[in-house]
């Protein structure tokens, strides 16, 4: 049998290219290796929206749209939504009796994300968002994963996972899997304007969705090297956003760039125009393929359905054995 795979995306906005370089592509090779699934976790979405839950909710199509678009296949994949599977749920409260509060507030990916949402919660975190490791565990072991694609800013996050199936191993059976943390290759790629974090709230991303002409748009608004005045005035790229995404998207022409800017060969506004051809032209197959499920949203409703339909299965025959560890199973 293949190993199992859990992964996902929070249903908050589009994929951007951060996600596409990030985690997606990835995906997309894994899924000929292990047996995937792909969860739209709108339950953990709405602990830091929970006063928006039509952004959640108008989003889990998008998230949807975009894993196929770049070429998730549902009959290598199972993509379902996380709240649709009510046995996470009950995993999550059977979990919580097994952690501390000091031990979730000491958990150093908690801890950076409330600070992050302190405009959200003044002065008092949610039980919902303090708790929301838990449900992580519930998710990943639910279907007995194996592995977990995180960035090296969750390890914490799958610590305290392996923390939570060691306890309850310990009292009521080896019944739960131990996952293990697949940390991906790929860094975090930063935003137009420098920021190490890509994001709609930044205004700062180009998504999978994007037409050709709010692409040029956006390119044109990036960061470039403030020294640079003049087209002849030799530039830093290493002080340039736009040579920046150029190493992703033009590495035929790379070396050509950094020299022509290098020398004040250059100019800023040419450059730009290149990244954003090469950008469009890498996207565009993307684009087309994401148009046509959009175009198909019976077919794109009957892959969540059936993907969910399939995850429920296992998560039940999970939660079933839990329950006779735990001895509630009365009937």
């Amino acid at each position: 049998m293949k190993k199992i795979i859990l992964t996902g995306d929070r249903p908050t906005g589009q994929l951007h290219i951060g996600h596409l370089f990030g985690s997606l592509l990835k995906r997309v090779e894994l899924q000929d290796q292990y047996d995937s699934y792909i969860m739209v976790a709108d339950v953990q979405a709405l602990t830091d929206n929970f006063n928006n839950p039509q952004k959640v909710r108008d989003n889990v199509f998008e998230v949807v749209l975009d894993n196929l678009a770049v070429g998730i296949d549902p009959n290598k994949s199972t993509i379902f939504i996380q709240s649709m599977i009510p046995e996470i749920a009950e995993l999550t409260i059977f979990y919580s009796n097994l952690v501390t509060v000091s031990r979730l507030q000491r958990n150093p990916t908690v801890k950076e994300e409330i600070k992050q949402k302190k405009e959200l919660f003044k002065d008092s975190v949610t039980f919902g968002f303090l708790g929301y490791p838990v449900s992580q565990a519930a998710d990943i072991t639910v279907f007995g994963a194996d592995l977990v694609p995180v960035g090296e800013d969750q390890l914490p996050m799958i610590e305290q996972t392996k923390e939570i199936v060691k306890k309850f191993n310990s009292i009521y059976g080896n019944i739960l899997k131990e996952p293990e943390a697949l940390i991906g290759s790929v860094g975090r790629v930063k935003g137009l304007d420098g920021n190490t974090k890509m994001g709609k709230s930044l205004n700062n991303a180009i998504y999978l969705a994007d037409e050709p002409e709010i692409i040029e748009q956006k390119v044109k608004k990036a960061l470039t090297d403030t020294k640079k005045i003049k087209i002849d005035d030799k530039g830093n790229p290493n002080d340039c956003m736009v040579y920046y995404y150029h190493k992703i998207f033009s590495q035929d022409n790379l070396r050509n760039i950094e020299t022509e800017c290098k020398s004040g060969k250059r100019g800023c506004v040419h450059c730009k125009k290149e990244l954003s051809e090469n950008i469009i032209k890498y996207l565009e197959p993307i684009r087309e393929k994401r148009k046509y499920y959009q175009n198909k949203p019976e077919l794109v409703r009957e892959i969540i359905e059936n993907g969910t339909k399939k995850a429920k299965i296992m998560a039940s025959e999970t939660l079933k054995k839990v329950k006779e560890g735990m001895k509630i199973n009365y009937f």
